[in-house]
């Protein structure tokens, strides 16, 4: 209404110039005219920019927005209850396709705020990751002591995607920052539970149990302990579901830890067994001979 739109284009000689559709000029100064404009609403209706927004001349500062640098013109909303920054911007993102098309040379259009807070911390992430994998092989390393153990213990950790991506699924929560979170601290969950098991395993072999007994007297003995802890750090975190904020690490943690503990105590003595050769017939074996 303002500034119009080009609608279409008439050739002029060899040169083609826009059709410009926009309000009159006395109407373009007037306040009253500009709150008559419909406003389409997301429930299909038409309402007066009036009963949207209060208009009135104010006086403006003389200054020119940047954005790094580049003059910037920014437009601000809120979103609605229940939805996060990024997956309000996933659905508006393809709808600005089609007047980024029409923009002129050097014009583009970002999105801000809480998305881009989130793309810097998931860069920021990204940045320590190989000091805290080096720590984490470290960490387990002085604790089990064995190369073969500790890779053991790391291949339990992305056992957790599973449940991940169903709870995200489930609860049609997105993969955001905090999500990723949750699967970080997810994957020290489960990284924790397959040590006390491998460790209960050496014991008892150092106990002189033989290895087939080993691995099965432990995954039962710990299979208690195991899953309590589990169950109290899901049961901790069904308060944070409900945050707009919280939840999807909320609901990556749960649905990623149910999944992963069931999987490690089936998987881990299964995959400890492969890895050391260890079976039911030479247990028999090793009792025949005793």
């Amino acid at each position: 209404m303002l500034t119009g739109i080009a609608v279409t284009q008439m050739r002029e000689g060899d040169q083609l110039i826009d059709v410009v559709a926009r309000a009159a000029g006395d109407e373009r100064a007037r306040i009253s005219a500009l709150a008559d404009i419909n406003i389409h609403t997301g429930s299909g209706r038409y309402v007066p920019l009036a009963q949207l927004a209060k208009i009135s001349y104010e006086l403006e500062e003389p200054v020119i927005a940047r954005r790094n640098r580049l003059p910037t013109v920014t437009v601000r909303a809120d979103i609605r209850d229940g939805m996060q920054a990024p997956a309000a911007t996933a659905r508006i993102d393809p709808l600005l396709d089609p007047l980024r098309e029409r923009l002129p040379p050097g014009f583009r259009i970002e999105a801000g705020g809480a998305t881009e807070e989130s793309a810097k911390g998931e860069n920021s992430i990204k940045a320590v990751m190989p000091l805290m994998l080096v720590s984490v092989i470290t960490l387990l390393m002085i604790q089990l002591q064995n190369v073969g153990r500790m890779l053991l213990v790391l291949l339990t950790a992305p056992l957790g995607l599973i449940g991940v991506a169903a709870a995200l699924l489930i609860f049609q929560v997105p993969f955001g920052f905090v999500a990723n979170l949750g699967v970080i601290a997810l994957s020290g969950m489960i990284m924790r539970n397959s040590v006390i098991l491998v460790d209960q395993i050496e014991q008892d072999r150092k106990a002189g149990m033989p290895p087939w007994e080993a691995i099965v007297g432990s995954t039962v003995r710990r299979f208690r302990p195991i899953m309590l802890t589990a169950a109290a750090s899901i049961l901790a975190m069904i308060p944070l579901t409900r945050s707009v904020f919280w939840g999807p690490m909320a609901v990556a943690i749960m649905g990623g830890l149910i999944v992963a503990t069931l999987l490690t105590l089936l998987f881990l003595p299964a995959l400890y067994a492969a890895c050391y050769r260890i079976s039911p017939a030479a247990a028999r074996d090793h009792g025949a001979s005793g």
